[in-house]
């Protein structure tokens, strides 16, 4: 190890082992400790600045995407291969002083071995042994279990091991990847018989990790796209099979995301198989290749036209068999282009290896800080340790489909998509995603509709309401999704992406209501700062709030810091700090405050404060000496909604921070609202919230005599 800095290396004696989906698990364990990570590539094909046309190297350049990492191409190579096979000495020399410029710049490194492609041989793993040794990393080392028996495995592991031993590195840990499901816990009980003091994990095969893309077919066959969506060419191709046979017999083998391989010149193939990728009850086919250089003319040419399939659909010249030994033999890759094989791949190191095994053993220390990188992994762990039920009602939008797939890939929340189940399910299939296990539900399902019409007419009897309007309201989708949750169908709920904020939290006041003792729900941003997490409310929900309604603001946030792991104490923020000043804005600011102290003594408040006072230490000395809050506020409570909202969205671009949020507080139940301009992780990370929240909710049922909250704007929308 070079000073402080903790350096792994991952390494294999043999090509295709799946070290990319382990560097990539080990990369999120490190960044997850708050530290400032490196990925080190010592051989590659080519560097950036490499003039010899080889192709970038797609492992190194996945590792640089990730959001914790904030290292240039260049300076995460050490040397090519060419160099290696030029003066094998000299490189290992470059390596090495290469790798002491990086390291000084990080806490710890990933350090990616060899990948077989250019100089495979038994030399190799020895090479990456005295890399390891020469850098000072312990070596976490990959095997395939790919259609290798227990003993098959361990009789390559003992090898393996002699020879990083041979040249004095030495192993932290061994995974078995692409291992078969039934024979893990025989491979483990062989290898940990065999090597005692080494932890071993296994990794199931996941053949859609190495599934090719419909674009990696495309320059394969050396095809040109003649119609489709280019966007499309990215979805995984699952299944590669020739087309020949009559088209009844071909409408037998067709699986999701299939690729048929078929003459140009069957047109009565070409229709049917789009006719059958478009009907919602048949396969939904990821492209189709028309092969000897034919393509449909005249008439039948118009009629494809008309159709205006979304499906890729390819020609190339070469023959049949030419054709299908192309893309047979065309081996997918986990990529920083293929957002759901990161995901998978990231959930398949995630279930499989003991993080915090493998942290003890790289004795990485317990972080003094908390990161945005930590914070969200923190936020999915505690939400995948107990699961909870979550309800998205906007299946329409594919910001919230790619979202359930990485929800239910990394086993965040199970979930319930509104929406017509077929369209739904098609779109999902078309844009590579998995949503299979979701629940579809389409909010006009009449069993539903008449239970929901039943209750919320019930609970809207004072105002009126009949079971007849109120059929017509619950086929709303955010009205339908607030009954599930009213009802314990469901958590929590998540809305808002196609929505406006009243729109999603309305049915809530109406429905779910307050907890006992709040009589105002509001809202908070969990402001990740670079080395700890803020909370600010109320940014989105109470415009002008009254004494109460801040004391209540107060009092939910404080609850709500405690629920992700910060210790409240609160600041009631005003343009005067302590007794200094006057005037109706800081005298309610001052009522708020001994409200707060009345109903929950054991917090620790401080109010009127400055935000000043209630953040820098040296101008609490001055302003309020002796304060528990002044100086190290973890809550600030805003005098109104305008503050507020500015002061987060100020504090999110000018000092870099991640707002999270809104979360709304003071629910019965949980309900979330998102922006209109929310991204995908922004909708994994409220999941996550929604389910944290459902975790410890309270289970007091509504009450329909509560007070219902205020009118909501949307200056978060």
């Amino acid at each position: 190890m070079t000073g402080a800095t903790r350096s792994i290396v991952i390494a294999s004696p043999e090509g295709e082992s799946g070290k990319s989906t382990v560097a990539l698990g080990v990369l999120d364990l490190l960044v997850r400790k708050g530290q400032r990570v490196g990925v080190y590539r010592p051989v590659s094909r080519a560097s950036a600045t490499e003039e010899s046309g080889d192709e970038r190297d797609h492992v190194l350049e996945l590792l640089l995407e990730h959001d914790g990492v904030d290292i240039a191409y260049d300076d995460a190579v050490g040397v090519t291969y060419a160099d290696l096979h030029n003066d094998p000495e000299d490189a290992l020399s470059r390596i090495v002083s290469r790798f002491h410029d990086l390291a000084a710049r990080c806490d710890s490194v990933v350090i990616l071995g060899t990948d077989y492609t250019d100089v495979a041989g038994p030399t190799e793993l020895s090479f990456n042994a005295r890399i390891a040794a020469n850098l000072g990393a312990p070596v976490l080392l990959v095997v395939s279990g790919r259609e290798r028996t227990a003993d098959g495995i361990r009789a390559l592991v003992d090898v393996s091991l002699a020879e990083l031993a041979a040249h004095h590195a030495q192993a932290v840990g061994l995974v078995v990847n692409r291992a078969d499901t039934h024979s893990a816990r025989e491979i483990r009980t062989t290898l940990t018989e065999a090597q005692p003091d080494l932890p071993v994990w296994t990794i199931p095969e996941e053949p859609f990790l190495t599934a090719p893309t419909v674009g990696q077919l495309l320059e394969a066959v050396d095809g040109t796209l003649v119609l489709g969506d280019p966007e499309l060419l990215g979805r995984e191709a699952l299944d590669v099979q020739v087309g020949a046979m009559s088209f009844e017999h071909l409408l037998e083998r067709l699986t999701d995301g299939g690729v048929v391989i078929t003459p140009g010149d069957r047109t009565d193939l070409l229709i049917g198989l789009l006719a059958t990728h478009m009907t919602p009850s048949f396969p939904s086919l990821a492209g189709l290749i028309l092969n000897g250089g034919f393509y449909p003319q005249g008439r039948p040419a118009q009629l494809l036209e008309a159709m205006r399939p979304k499906l890729p659909i390819i020609t190339t010249d070469l023959g049949t068999y030419r054709t299908a030994r192309a893309a047979a033999t065309t081996r997918g890759r986990v990529d920083k282009n293929s957002v759901r094989k990161v995901e998978t791949a990231r959930a398949l190191f995630e279930r499989n290896v003991d993080s915090a095994a493998l942290a003890a053993r790289l004795d990485l220390p317990r972080p003094q800080v908390v990161t945005p990188l930590m914070f969200e992994y923190q936020l999915i762990e505690r939400a995948r340790a107990d699961r909870r039920h979550i309800v998205l009602p906007e299946g329409t939008d594919d910001r919230i489909l790619r979202a359930g797939s990485t929800v239910l890939a990394r086993q965040i929340a199970n979930l319930t998509i509104l929406g017509d189940e077929e369209p739904i399910r098609a779109r999902a299939a078309e844009l590579g995603l998995d949503i299979e296990a979701a629940r579809v539900l389409s909010p006009h399902d009449p069993e539903y509709v008449e239970k929901f019409a039943t209750e919320y007419a019930r609970l809207r009897a004072h105002k009126g309401m009949t079971v007849e309007r109120a059929r017509e309201i619950v086929t709303d989708v955010s009205y339908f999704g607030t009954m599930m949750v009213h009802l314990g169908l469901a958590d929590g709920m998540v809305s808002g992406a196609a929505h406006s904020t009243a729109h999603t939290i309305r049915p809530s006041f109406e429905i779910i209501k307050t907890k006992p003792g709040t009589s105002s729900v509001s809202s908070v941003f969990l402001m990740c700062l670079e080395d700890r997490v803020l909370v600010y409310g109320d940014c989105a929900v109470i415009p002008d709030p009254t004494s109460e309604e801040l004391a209540d603001i107060a009092v939910s946030s404080a609850a709500t810091a405690r629920q992700f792991g910060v210790e409240p104490r609160i600041a009631m923020l005003s343009y005067s700090t302590g007794e200094s000043g006057t005037g109706a804005d800081v005298d309610k600011v001052r009522t708020a405050t001994g409200l707060v102290r009345e109903r929950t003594p054991e917090l620790d408040v401080e109010g009127p404060i400055q935000y000043d006072a209630a953040v820098d230490a040296s101008v609490a000395a001055s302003k309020l000496p002796g304060s528990d809050v002044a100086g190290r506020a973890t809550v600030f409570v805003f005098p109104d909604l305008n503050t507020g909202n500015n002061t987060y969205k100020a504090v999110q671009r000018s000092a870099g921070a991640v707002a999270v949020g809104p979360v709304l507080q003071g629910l019965n139940k949980p309900v979330n609202d998102l922006s209109r301009g929310a991204l995908v992780q922004d909708i994994v990370n409220t999941v996550a919230i929604t389910a944290i929240q459902a975790q410890t909710s309270s289970r007091v049922e509504p009450d329909a005599s509560r007070v219902e909250p205020v009118e909501t704007k949307e200056p978060n929308a």
